[in-house]
């Protein structure tokens, strides 16, 4: 069990970041699965402040992945509607009493729910990820450090320590070990494969990272920028905005999607099985972390390991039903498009 813990300490934060007097209690909002977020207003404004997991703050590369992404926000925002952190002495991540986090003036806008997303959103939405993807990012002089690679997981570490602790997921993950090594060796042959033309994106470009007032959207949460290859970009950000709760993926939205892509872009052309096959990346990078976490190996509290419990169990649905998907996709996307 780690015995690194979040320091909440918002007048602190308001004192050390020139944001004024609050005015009422911070309230918690989501901030995603890694981090806490609050919103509060003050003498000065309205803001939301993600506090950064101290966990992941104490890993060598965290801070300076921090700094770029956020650079890269700052960069795109002359070119689309994106929301990056203030700075504060020319600092972007800031640090109070060893907790650090992010400070973002607050914007009205609301995340859509998968049933009330439509073929415009999905347009609009693959316009602005080609203009992302067309962005000259050179004068931040970043070069590729192959965080796209995927590395080959021991599962079976996880495995026996989830039954040591009895873990609920222990079954569901013994009864997939056999596919969590394919997938893994499937996205490690992809990466390498894709690995020569990358460009500098959100990554993580789904629904609940964009706030939207009427048809207009603002992208949010870009602690996930950095190098990918586009066509894995593009396909994953389409089966976000394309997807059911149920886990089907609405065909109309999905080219939606891709069209808006196209009239930035042009013509598309890849090996979608490569592309689709390094889909699992992410996928399972998330799942051994969510395993770390619900083991105690990363965790902060009790209600992390629990987030961690629940998102094992569902990230294993997620990727048997993506791998489902798979030999769909490859014949929408070489006979439809």
């Amino acid at each position: 069990m780690s015995d690194v813990k979040y320091k909440i300490e918002f007048e602190d934060i308001c004192r050390h970041s020139g944001l004024g007097e609050l005015m009422n209690f911070p309230r918690s909002i989501s901030g995603g699965l890694l981090h806490r977020m609050y919103a509060f207003e003050t003498t000065t404004g309205k803001y939301a402040v993600k506090l950064l997991n101290p966990n992941i703050m104490i890993r060598e590369t965290a801070m300076q992945n921090y700094i770029n992404s956020e650079k890269i926000s700052s960069m795109v925002s002359k070119e689309i509607p994106a929301l990056p952190a203030e700075k504060k002495d020319g600092n972007i991540v800031q640090n109070v009493n060893g907790q650090f986090y992010l400070v973002f003036k607050w914007i009205e806008g609301i995340t859509l729910a998968q049933d009330k997303i439509d073929e415009n959103h999905c347009k609009k939405i693959g316009q602005i990820l080609a203009a992302i993807h067309q962005t000259d990012f050179s004068k931040l002089e970043m070069t590729s450090d192959r965080t796209d690679n995927v590395p080959l997981t021991d599962w079976e570490f996880y495995l026996k320590k989830g039954k040591e602790e009895k873990a609920k997921w222990v079954e569901l993950l013994l009864k997939n070990l056999h596919n969590l090594k394919d997938w893994n060796s499937r996205a490690t042959m992809a990466s390498d494969y894709l690995k020569s033309k990358m460009v500098l994106s959100h990554r993580d470009l789904d629904p609940k990272n964009v706030l939207w007032n009427h048809y207009n959207p603002v992208l949010i949460d870009w602690e996930s920028a950095g190098f990918i290859h586009p066509m894995k970009d593009l396909i994953e950000t389409a089966i976000y905005w394309s997807v059911h709760d149920n886990g089907q993926i609405n065909q109309q939205r999905f080219f939606s999607f891709i069209n808006g892509y196209k009239e930035n872009c042009g013509e598309l052309h890849a090996n979608w099985k490569m592309v689709l096959a390094s889909g699992f990346s992410g996928k399972l990078g998330w799942l051994e972390y969510s395993l770390k976490r619900s083991l105690w190996i990363e965790c902060t509290d009790e209600e992390e390991q629990k987030m961690g419990t629940a998102q094992v169990i569902g990230t294993i649905h997620e990727i048997k039903n993506y791998a489902d998907k798979i030999p769909t996709l490859v014949y929408w996307l070489t006979t439809k498009q």
